[in-house]
């Protein structure tokens, strides 16, 4: 795959990517389209500008590692990583199909090149921090990078997780927070609010960085700052709208798990033209 710096390029590799996650739901009609919008150009940031990794070589022991905490975003996972040549893009539409390898949320005995199986909240940055206590004990030059929901850090066990990595110095582990303000049952804040976000990464020990999530410049420069620093992990509160690129589902709870009908895949289409 071609890696690129150029921001025009990302901006449009992103509009791909989006189309992908809209017709991929519509066509299952089933799935979660708004946490899959809002995460778009962190990944597409990650893959083709930030992480170390190998299409052609998923098992290459010195990849950066990349985890979906919150697994129900998968369909920006999976179309990310065929558009990176993981795994067939013409296979997308199978998605939560029975048999398919684009399962609901992510899971390697369907896909072996996702670093890990993901759906269950709150187990992600877990995971995260074991991989980078691992890759210190090898040795090995590897850097891991996990997506947290904003609801899903209403979880104890991310809290665990974070006095694990802060405690043990993991300078190799990033964690970002996709922070789009919505969850399952509506906006986090008439929830569970988890404000105040930065304080409290910075509290439990994180390098700590605020960002728009949908600038690619700014996630270029965060992940770089992320990158730079030693003797702490990084937390990246990334500022994002769910449904980011649709109209209709910009900042609309209703989206978060309820896939579009036909005609509101022809019109999120033309809108991503």
């Amino acid at each position: 795959m071609k890696q690129t710096h150029n921001i025009a390029e990302l901006r449009e590799i992103s509009k791909i990517i989006r189309r992908h996650i809209v017709v991929m739901i519509g066509e299952a009609k089933s799935g979660h389209p708004g946490g899959s919008l809002s995460a778009v150009e962190t990944l597409v940031t990650l893959y083709w500008d930030v992480l170390r990794h190998d299409p052609d070589n998923p098992e290459w022991p010195d990849r950066d590692r990349f985890i979906l905490s919150k697994g129900h975003a998968a369909p920006v996972l999976y179309s990310v990583m065929a558009e990176c040549g993981y795994c067939p893009i013409d296979a997308l539409n199978t998605l939560r199909q029975l048999g398919s390898i684009y399962q609901g949320h992510p899971d390697r005995r369907f896909l072996p090149a996702l670093e890990a199986s993901t759906g269950s909240l709150g187990e992600g940055l877990s995971l995260a921090v074991g991989l980078g206590m691992a890759s210190r004990w090898d040795k090995r030059p590897v850097r891991t990078y996990v997506m947290l929901g904003d609801g899903e850090i209403q979880e104890g066990q991310v809290w665990e997780a974070a006095m694990f990595g802060a405690f043990h110095k993991l300078d190799n582990v990033v964690a970002i927070v996709d922070y789009n303000r919505i969850q399952l049952d509506g906006f986090v804040k008439d929830i569970m609010e988890v404000e105040p976000l930065v304080a409290k990464w910075k509290a439990f020990g994180w390098h700590t960085i605020e960002l728009d999530g949908h600038s690619i410049p700014a996630l270029q420069a965060a992940f770089a700052e992320a990158a730079s620093v030693k003797g702490q992990p990084s937390a990246l509160i990334a500022h994002t709208v769910k449904g980011k690129g649709v109209s209709f589902m910009e900042n609309n709870p209703k989206f978060h798990g309820v896939a579009p009908t036909k005609a509101e895949v022809e019109q999120a289409l033309k809108e991503l033209a």
